[in-house]
């Protein structure tokens, strides 16, 4: 496939095989992304349902009303339980879980990641320890494409090392190269799971995945490198674990240039509000994050002035929603003091509450951020948002 500037322009809108560049502002991007399960509009957050179901009580049906585009669940997990082998006799996971619109599974490098003191990397791949029982597993490109092919999601993403950060330089350079060799496997492999006739889903996508830790020309060169594959989407990897939030800017401003302008840029694990408005602005399009459900699971909920805590006592006599004028069926339907008394008395409808609104602001904040991109004022919406929020803008 061409790259952006080879492709024939019509007026501002690019095309490519499956994204459609509608609008730029600034490096803000306007598109759309079609997929086997539906068309997505980006920029777009990922709702998290980590073993096909998002924690808090909350049903693919609640996922519909809160304005959800995409799912995003976990390979690693669901491999141990159900098992990708349940859910492929099932269906696949759309059939499984009910749900009518795309889905991304991640692949299971996170876990590399995150497992650390149960792992042994080598070149096939890695050797785990279960964290349910502690039988022993082995993950490669290879078998993290084979369960993602049994999940039959709309995207795939290719496996991956997680760099800690800091990290020492040599190790990096050799943990990039080997993600690279693996982005090569999982391509070769998902080609060939998607030729098979008991292949559920036939045109899975490939996402492959930036790495590079916080060293700049290190990501640079693995972005062009990768770059040349002809994947489907490209994912900013290993960032928001540890290095400080400009650190995080800083490394996509300099990678996304960097990679294929006609797909869609996805940065992992990332983030808060903010955190989004500043990643759009530097051309990213794929969000996801556990953050607005965690938090909304312990009573920390978002709104138009910023994040509070409904545990705080001021709210006991509180009668207005969580955030005046939000749309979402916690604000239209109950009062902070309620939500606030369903928390302290363990009930599980304050968390199913506020997963829902925090689900539903970020899902919204999207949308008004689609919306300022196409109306050519999002650099305005952003600084609003930031000082609505008290957040300093980055440098």
């Amino acid at each position: 496939m061409q790259c952006l500037s080879q492709n024939k322009r019509k007026g501002r809108e690019f095309l490519s095989k499956n994204y459609t560049l509608l609008k730029k502002d600034g490096e803000a991007r306007r598109g759309e992304f079609k997929t086997p399960h539906g068309v997505i509009q980006t920029p777009v957050f990922m709702n998290v349902g980590t073993l096909a179901a998002i924690k808090g009580a909350v049903s693919t049906t609640d996922l519909h009303e809160i304005g959800c585009q995409v799912e995003l669940s976990n390979t690693y997990h669901l491999h141990l339980r159900p098992t990708d082998d349940v859910v492929y006799k099932m269906g696949g996971l759309h059939q499984f879980m009910n749900w009518d619109r795309p889905i991304l599974t991640d692949s299971g490098g996170f876990q590399v990641f995150s497992l650390a003191q149960m792992r042994k990397i080598k070149e096939e791949g890695v050797y785990f320890n279960s964290h349910i029982d502690g039988r022993r597993i082995f993950m490669g490109p290879e078998e993290s494409m084979q369960i993602q092919s049994n999940l039959a999601s709309t995207i795939a993403m290719a496996f991956d090392e997680c760099i800690k950060i800091p990290s020492p330089r040599e190790y990096v350079e050799r943990s990039v190269a080997r993600t690279t060799r693996w982005l090569e496997r999982c391509k070769k492999e998902m080609d060939r799971l998607n030729s098979l006739p008991g292949t559920i889903n036939k045109q899975q996508m490939l996402f492959g995945i930036n790495q590079g830790a916080t060293f700049k020309d290190i990501r640079i060169e693995h972005a062009k490198t990768i770059s040349k594959m002809d994947l489907d989407g490209y994912a900013i990897g290993g960032l928001a674990v540890g290095e400080t939030h400009q650190e995080m800017y800083d490394i996509i401003e300099a990678v996304v240039p960097h990679l294929p302008q006609d797909k869609p840029i996805y940065l992992m694990g990332v983030g808060t509000p903010a955190n989004i408005l500043e990643a759009v602005s530097r051309g990213v399009d794929f969000f996801d994050c556990v953050l607005p459900a965690r938090n909304g699971r312990h009573g920390h909920v978002f709104t138009k002035h910023g994040k509070i805590n409904l545990m705080n006592a001021k709210y006991e006599l509180d009668t207005s929603p969580i955030d005046e004028g939000c749309q979402c069926p916690a604000c239209k339907n109950y009062t902070r003091a309620y939500i606030r008394h369903l928390f302290k008395a363990k009930e599980m409808l304050a968390m199913r509450l506020c997963v829902l609104h925090n689900l539903y602001f970020y899902n919204k904040l999207m949308e008004d951020i689609r919306n300022a991109i196409d109306g050519g004022y999002f650099q305005d919406f952003k600084a609003q948002k930031l000082e609505e929020w008290g957040v300093e803008p980055s440098k």
